[in-house]
């Protein structure tokens, strides 16, 4: 029988919004799985954490980002210390500069593939992986933390630029190459189309060659539902592992998080509402009829993560009643 562990980021809305917004979602299905548990566990992330929940639980999963994500991608450096690059644009906002949602950059392989080349020359070694995704190394930068993306997305920049020894050597080079880009006939064409100028990179998940899991005990199988997931974390996923309810191994929904990113709420209780039905309800029947033996579910928002665990016995838990309190931080 199947042991199943669900990843969910941004399944946990803000603390002010969460009622009203449990109020509104029709779930019996997931209302079930969160109250008739075997065990629940919340736990806050630290202040000093620049990943989201998720992605440090992906890190623990398949190990060291940049050489797990390498490793999807088909490459695999046998020496050198890299880290995932993204070309991202960095935008005003009142007093200080902010980075936008990747997700909305719209940036296709022609117009990547020309910024990339420009690039190239700046870096030690600038590695393609696709469209929004590359790689560099930087041996000297092994004591540099970065933050993901997602971790810096609408706050102030400042807050969440590279910190250590070699923090002012990245900005020189991020500096270089938002010159280098900037007015260049490619971003002209793309202001020209509506699409923000690809203005900027940002860097993050620093990782040595060769670091990534498996060197010894094969990793579980890992799951990544296709749509809404970028492509650094479709490439964690286990070739050919099933995207299925009830399948042994571990999958992560990523289809909250561009409407949590976007503070669009009515979009995640819509969002929320196709999963009920696509991967709650199918989930408790997979417990019910005994295809799935054990039922983890990670639930995450910005500042944290819920763990709750249920089984065929936990839902026999008829005393407790079936409701969504659980969603709250």
């Amino acid at each position: 029988m199947a042991s199943t562990t669900v990843v969910l980021p941004f399944a946990l809305p803000p603390a002010e919004l969460a009622p009203e917004l449990s109020r509104n979602l029709q779930a019996p299905a997931l209302a079930t799985l969160l109250s008739r548990n075997s065990l629940l566990k919340k736990h806050v992330a630290g202040d000093e954490s620049r990943v989201l929940p998720h992605e440090a639980w992906l890190a623990r999963e398949r190990g060291a980002l940049a050489a797990a994500v390498m490793q999807g991608f088909g490459l695999a450096p046998q020496e050198g210390y890299w880290f995932i690059v993204h070309p991202v644009h960095i935008q005003l906002a009142r007093n200080h500069l902010v980075l936008a949602d990747a997700r909305r950059l719209r940036l296709d392989e022609a117009d990547s593939r020309v910024l990339f080349e420009l690039a190239k020359p700046y870096f030690d070694e600038l590695v393609w992986g696709d469209a929004e995704t590359w790689f560099m190394r930087a041996d000297g930068w092994q004591g540099l933390d970065a933050a993901s993306p997602d971790a810096a997305l609408g706050s102030n920049l400042a807050d969440w630029m590279p910190v250590g020894p070699t923090a002012l050597a990245f900005k020189k080079l991020q500096n270089e190459i938002q010159m280098l880009w900037h007015e260049h006939p490619v971003n002209e064409a793309r202001q020209q189309r509506g699409l923000a100028p690809v203005n900027s990179f940002w860097m993050w998940g620093g990782a040595g060659a060769g670091s990534a899991a498996g060197a010894g005990a094969p990793p579980r199988a890992l799951a990544v539902a296709a749509g809404a997931a970028p492509s650094w974390l479709a490439a964690l996923a286990t070739p050919a592992a099933k995207v299925a309810p009830g399948e042994n191994g571990a999958v992560v929904l990523p289809q909250l998080i561009p409407a949590a990113a976007g503070n669009d709420w009515g979009a995640w209780l819509g969002a929320m509402q196709q999963l009920e039905h696509e991967w709650f309800a199918p989930l408790l029947a997979a417990l019910r009829g005994g295809s799935t033996n054990e039922l983890t579910m990670i639930l995450t928002s910005r500042e944290g993560w819920t763990e709750i665990r249920t089984s065929k016995a936990a839902l026999r838990k008829f005393w407790r009643a079936q409701n969504l309190k659980n969603l709250t931080q």
